[in-house]
This record gives C-alpha cells, structure tokens and sequence, in this order.
C-alpha cells in the first residue's frame, strides 16, 4: 500500500515539474516544442554550425525548437524590443531559416527573435527569403570589389569596428 502512495506521489510531482517547465519556456518566450540545440553559454553548443554551400551562409542560432516535426530557429537578443525588429535581426533570422530548410529538407514557416521584454514572431515568406537572397547576392558582389565604402555614418561602430586600424573611412 505505501508503494502506491509513493508512487502516486512521484507521479504528481512528474506532472507538476512538466507544467512549470512549460511557464519556464512561456516566460523566455520559447514556443512550445522540444528544443533540439541550443548555442548559449548555460546549454550545450551546437556541435557544428549550420552551413549552406550554394549561398556560402554559415551559422548557429541561439536555439533550435522542433514544433510539429519542422526546426524553428530562436534568435535572443539581450536588448530591450524595439516597436518592430530591427530590419539586421530580420535578415539575420531569415538566414537561420533558410539554412534550416537547405540542412533538414523542411522549410520553417516562421522564427522567433527573443528581446529581453518581449518576443516576435517573424514569417518566413518567398518574399522575406528572395530579399535575404538579394542581400546575399550583393554580400558577395562586395566582397569581390578592391574597394569597399563604409555603409554607415555612425561613428559607435566605426569604434568597434575589427578593421578600424586600417580603415581610411573611419568616422
């Protein structure tokens, strides 16, 4: 009899530890959905990033989310949210998509960009994928000048900028 009632006690403490992890991932705004990998300091990093040789795209997003048997990327930013995302963010996240979709043969139809308050959902449209593909294409077509300009007038990045000591461009 007393192994029925530890039994039945190990059972709801099972219940009540699956519902608190289910605010746990409501509340950082995670969908929910098991997380397949993540590339966060507290969790165990992607083993190798994610890569696509026809766009020469490389990247890990912060988590990786399985909902419905499709990869979700989950891109987290430690600033506070801005009324809409920020176009970088976009791009950046559409990029963790297309990967997703070249890597696993399935297309996520969306992803989420995590800011500290707040959570976006962003769709993954032909229209958001043929922008980040005009993006890329003119990466590349950069890359393959002698000369880059800056692309900016903000004198904050230019101090944090890797090529500062040898920019003739610097603000």
């Amino acid at each position: 009899m007393m192994w029925i009632g530890v039994g039945l006690f190990l059972f709801l403490l099972a219940v009540l530890m699956l519902i608190w992890a289910q605010h746990r991932l409501q509340a950082v705004g995670l969908p929910l959905g098991r997380i397949v990998s993540t590339d966060t300091s507290r969790w165990r990093a992607l083993e190798k990033p994610l890569y696509d040789p026809e766009t020469g795209l490389t990247g890990k997003p912060d988590y990786v989310v399985k909902v419905g048997g499709v990869l979700v990327p989950v891109e987290v930013k430690s600033a506070w949210a801005p009324a809409e995302p920020y176009d970088s963010h976009v791009y950046q996240l559409a990029a963790y998509c297309l990967l997703l979709a070249r890597t696993s043969g399935k297309r996520p139809p969306y992803g989420f960009i995590h800011y500290r308050n707040r959570t976006f959902a962003v769709d993954f449209t032909p229209a958001l994928e043929q922008a980040l593909l005009g993006v890329i294409d003119e990466m590349h077509a950069e890359q393959r000048r002698s000369t880059v300009n800056r692309s900016h007038e903000e004198s904050s990045r230019c101090a944090r900028c890797g090529f500062r000591a040898v920019c003739d461009q610097r603000l």
